[in-house]
Order: C-alpha cells, then structure tokens, then sequence
C-alpha cells in the first residue's frame, strides 16, 4: 500500500484494541461528557467524567504523549506519541482506541494544515519538522523532511494553507516554511525560549509565548518584526481561544497563572491566579463557561469558571499531564 488509510481501520498496518468500558456520549444538549488527558510522564491516558468531574480509567498509550487534535473526518482522535515514533488513534467521543499508525517519527507537536492538505510534525527531540502530504483525509507517509535545530516546539498556520510556522525553543527563533514551494522562507530572532504560536484574525499578527521571560511577543510576520510586547507571567507557553473570535488565552508556566488577551488591542485584559503548578494545554466547553487545563508539575487537571475566574475543581491523573481534548468543544477561533 502507498498510503496509510486512516479510514480503513482494520487493515493490517493498525493495530486494533479491545475496549473493555463503554462510555457515554453527549446528549442531546450539546454538552461534552468525557475529557482526554495525555500523561506525557506516565505514557497513558485519562478518561474523565465530566459531569461528576472523575476519572473513570487511565490506560497506557505509548511513550511520551505530548499533543493531541481531531482529525479531518470529526470523529477521530490523533494522540502523537513522541518517543514512541507513532500516532495512535482514539474515538474522539469515547476514547477508545481504534488502532496505530506507525513509523511517524519524533511527534512532539503535530498541526493539520486549514485546507487539510498538510499534516505537520515538529519533531523536538531529533531537531526536525516533517511535512507529509494529505489526500482525503488519509496521511501519505512520505514526508518532506526539513532538519532545523534546536528543538522544534509549537506549529501555526496561515489560514491559506501557505506557510507554517514553527518555535525553535533552544536556538530562540521561528522559521516559516512555504508548504507548496517546499521551502524555508525564513528565520528570525525572538525570545527565550520561544512555545505556542497564535495568529490573529485575520493572519494579521503572530502571538508568541515566550517561555524563558514573562510575557508575548507580537510579530509582524510578514515583516519579520516585533512590534509588541504583551506582559503575562514567567513561563508564557501555549494558548488556547476562547471561540468569540476575539480574546485568546495563554498559560504561564512558571508563575502559576492564566492570562485572557484581547487581540484587537493586543492588552493583557485578565489573569487567573491561585493555580497549581505547570498550566499547559487547554480546552474550553463550548459555552464558553469552563476551561479546564493540564498542570504538568502537579499531576492534576483543573476546572476554571470563565465566569468567575476562579479555579473551581482540581482532579487528579498522572504524571506530567500534558494535552486535553473533549468533544464538542467551543471553536477554535
């Protein structure tokens, strides 16, 4: 075969899995009932109910589960497993495990091109960003290898489908890579240690976490200049929108809290404090009432009323939780 069928899962090349709890799905109203945590430190995932805010099971996936996103069908679930070379895919309602695609190597982060023509992986461990063609929705395992030092971490798009962009955490840079020309357009230099990429409405502007300081850089990218800085908290890392198309979040590692940014004014607007050490990855309910965020130096997963701005609920998983997933979710937007 020339191509991994996603959609055929009980070909040979998958490894297909029995799945001993069945677990409900959403409701009519819309309300998500399951949560997927990546415990990047214990190699396993757990399934939390969302309603009586529990874990219901934790089971091993592969070594190093870092990041997770849907698939362009909707329904199915990547969980890139960095150490492990491999992509294991879940039923995104129930968690289930559906089957392996193997010989994906080094995915740390992994990022779908808007026009699903792209599946993007930075590799952070062996140096290197993979960009493997799409057709239909299937992955074709012959990707455009690019060697880019030091540590590929975070990927943003053009809504175009034109350029990525990629963090190179140890050597202080973004590159951009034209996906159809297949070719690096360039770098620049930014902060320590730079995370999470954002790009604004309308591709006006990067949004970057600048995980060695304190703060957001804003980049002109079609200039290659920063024309702003955003002051967060120590150990700015990695975002998530809140869907109204406006205000963005970025967590802060180091200093324990959650800053809520308006991108039409590029201001710092709130700050959620009180939290538990190492927030990451988040995800948020879609109407827009919870986030709930992986604390990777506390073993925990916490629930935040977007209301309030307090943290209502911390649960306990495993070791250094890193991506959080649940369907539906608010957009993306």
């Amino acid at each position: 075969m020339n191509r991994i069928l996603i959609s055929l899962l009980c070909c040979a090349q998958f490894a297909v899995f029995a799945v001993e709890k069945p677990i409900a799905k959403s409701d009519a109203d819309g309300a998500p009932k399951l949560a997927i945590i990546l415990n990047s430190g214990s190699a396993s995932v757990s399934r939390i109910d969302m309603q009586k805010r529990e874990v219901i099971d934790d089971f091993p996936i592969g070594k190093e589960p870092h990041h997770l996103m849907m698939m362009p069908d909707g329904k199915t679930l990547i969980v890139a497993n960095a150490a492990a070379d491999n992509l294991v895919l879940l039923d995104a309602t129930t968690g289930n495990k559906l089957g392996t695609i193997p010989k994906i190597i080094d995915p740390y982060q992994i990022g779908f091109s808007p026009n699903n023509k792209w599946f993007v992986v930075a590799g952070n461990r062996l140096d290197r960003v993979d960009i493997y063609p799409v057709n239909n929705g299937n992955i074709i395992p012959k990707p455009d290898i690019y060697k880019i030092p030091q540590t590929p971490s975070h990927i943003a798009f053009t809504n175009d489908s034109q350029i990525t962009f990629v963090t190179l955490q140890d050597s202080n840079e973004i590159v951009a890579i034209d996906l159809q020309a297949k070719k690096e357009l360039w770098k620049m230099r930014v902060g320590k240690m730079p995370a999470g990429l954002w790009m604004t409405p309308g591709d006006k502007y990067l949004l970057l976490g600048v995980t060695g300081e304190d703060f957001v850089q804003v980049i002109d990218w079609k200039t290659q200049k920063i024309i702003k800085t955003i002051k967060t908290g120590k150990g700015a890392h990695n975002f998530r929108p809140l869907g109204d198309g406006r205000h963005v979040f970025v967590t802060n590692r180091v200093a324990a809290t959650i800053t809520k940014i308006d991108m039409e004014t590029l201001e710092n607007v709130a700050t959620i404090k009180g939290l538990p050490a190492g927030p990451d990855c988040m995800d948020i309910t879609p109407n827009q009432k919870e986030l709930w965020v992986t604390f990777r130096f506390s073993k925990k997963v916490g629930i935040i009323n977007l209301t309030t701005n307090e943290l209502e609920k911390t649960i306990k998983v495993g070791n250094s939780p890193h991506g959080v997933f649940f369907t539906p979710n608010a957009a993306w937007q």
